[in-house]
């Protein structure tokens, strides 16, 4: 069973989504403000956090940010969902930026949050696989088993979805992949109309490669076709 914390000051939608993650066969821990959710975030070890951005003594983005920068804690890679305002693009993009996997708008339908949670999970099961092979396209070397990606030889952190997206072009160096199959292989869901989800993704693992010495166009966008991982020589 699979356990959720759900991060949320609106008490009347947690216990709606509580009851209905719990029917769907998630262990689910509730809590109702920021400073609290960060607590238990830090100390216990769940498969995906679901988290508010509007919330009480720390807001959403503060908790993200703590729980990423500190790679001491259980909660550093975490897999999280945010829930943003609806219609609310800038805190989409800003989520993602500052590592959250994926996000939802507010209101969110239970079922639609289920089913984002079960393809973050899934993924993490796949790469995890003992079938799964290890990687390489020059110093770039990903170890799925380890959820490791390197460069040569040092380690590139990054969240789940962008080793996910970063796994899905590797498998395919050199070759156009588009938006679409990109989500739906890396993400589990289909690409949804001003979608900025795979842009981002793809913006914060070229920053990290980059830190590391590789150059900006490993990764190559073709406008209105996809992205491209450039084959390279170790």
């Amino acid at each position: 069973m699979s356990h959720i914390l759900l991060v949320d000051d609106d008490t009347e939608l947690t216990e709606l989504l509580e009851e209905f993650l719990v029917g769907e066969g998630f262990e689910v821990t509730v809590a109702n403000d920021g400073g609290r959710g960060l607590e238990l975030a830090r100390s216990v070890p769940f498969d995906a956090l679901v988290l508010d951005v509007m919330l009480p003594v720390h807001n959403g983005f503060d908790v993200l940010r703590k729980l990423r920068e500190d790679s001491a804690n259980p909660g550093h890679s975490l897999p999280v969902v945010m829930l943003t305002a609806k219609g609310d693009t800038v805190d989409r993009i800003v989520g993602l930026e500052m590592g959250a996997d994926d996000y939802l708008p507010k209101p969110c339908n239970p079922r639609e949050l289920a089913a984002r949670l079960r393809a973050i999970l899934r993924r993490g099961r796949n790469e995890s696989d003992p079938g799964s092979d290890d990687l390489v396209n020059g110093p770039l070397r990903l170890l799925p088993r380890e959820h490791l990606c390197q460069w040569n030889g040092q380690p590139v952190n990054l969240t789940g979805a962008e080793f996910s997206v970063l796994k899905v072009l590797t498998e395919s160096a050199g070759q156009v992949v588009s938006k679409e199959v990109l989500t739906q292989q890396a993400l589990g869901r289909k690409l949804m109309p001003y979608d900025r989800s795979i842009d981002v993704h793809v913006s914060n693992i070229r920053k990290k490669l980059t830190e590391q010495g590789a150059s900006r166009e490993l990764i190559i966008n073709i406008r209105g076709a996809g992205y491209m991982l450039t084959r390279t020589q170790g």
